[in-house]
């Protein structure tokens, strides 16, 4: 449900891994180098960046100290707004790159990390409560950051982000924008309505997009055939899913695997 682990120096992943769960990393202190799908960030002494759940990541180097804190979806989403907390600002955002934040009151944000550490190890009556709260603190001072920093705000709409979280659960069966709707209760015109809003696309282009990114991840980390990545993100001709693919990144997914593995 929530974990916390510290790392320093040589501890670091062999390969990269992907966890269901929503990931920040913090530096305390040095430096660390982070891999993230296809791009690799340097975090330095006081900034933070966020994984969205499904990410590949690999840590490639730690020097000095660095904390990951990672929480399922349902152990901190009670509640729209819960869910609204952990996209606001674009914090674990599905679209576009991830972003390294630095962090306007790093001694706080290490000591609520501390806290967290504990409450979790030590278990104490009512600490999911109370691990729920002190990681709201950490997401309300990554906010905060960004608006110093110059971010403008971004204030995400739960149902859109649901949309989102039903998408990543649900690629293999290829479902419309209509039977979407249906699981969330809503409308067709209601998704495109959020989509277009957030950004600027139709709910079924918001699809696609997801589906890009997922097809990206398993060309680049998982041994499967191009036959097995279509069928898995629900295309019954793997030749459609080339073209598709192609028509999307303007490489095909062999050409987008050479491209990127070099």
């Amino acid at each position: 449900m929530i974990e916390v682990n510290k790392y320093s120096d040589q501890k670091v992943h062999r390969e990269p891994r992907r966890v269901i769960k929503y990931t920040l990393f913090w530096c305390n202190t040095g430096t660390a180098e982070i891999l993230i799908d296809e791009n690799i960030f340097i975090l330095k002494s006081g900034q933070t960046v966020t994984i969205t759940s499904g990410q590949f990541h690999q840590l490639i180097s730690v020097e000095g100290d660095l904390t990951s804190l990672e929480f399922t979806l349902d152990f901190f989403c009670k509640s729209d707004s819960d869910i609204e907390l952990i996209f606001h600002n674009g914090l674990f955002c599905h679209f576009g790159m991830n972003e390294m934040i630095t962090v306007q009151h790093p001694t706080f944000f290490t000591n609520t990390l501390t806290l967290i550490e504990k409450e979790v190890q030590e278990k104490p009556y009512q600490y999911l409560i109370s691990t729920h709260s002190l990681v709201e603190l950490l997401l309300v001072e990554i906010n905060r950051s960004k608006i110093a920093n110059g971010d403008e705000i971004w204030k995400p709409d739960a149902l859109f982000l649901k949309f989102l979280e039903s998408v990543r659960n649900h690629f293999s069966e290829n479902f419309p924008v209509s039977r979407f709707a249906d699981i969330l209760g809503t409308t067709e015109a209601k998704l495109n309505e959020v989509s277009k809003l957030h950004t600027n696309k139709t709910a079924q282009n918001v699809i696609y997009s997801l589906t890009i990114s997922e097809a990206k991840r398993l060309l680049l980390y998982e041994k499967l055939s191009i036959k097995e990545i279509a069928y898995q993100l629900g295309f019954n001709d793997p030749f459609y899913f080339s073209n598709f693919f192609k028509k999307h990144t303007s490489k095909s997914p062999k050409d987008y695997q050479k491209a990127v593995k070099m």
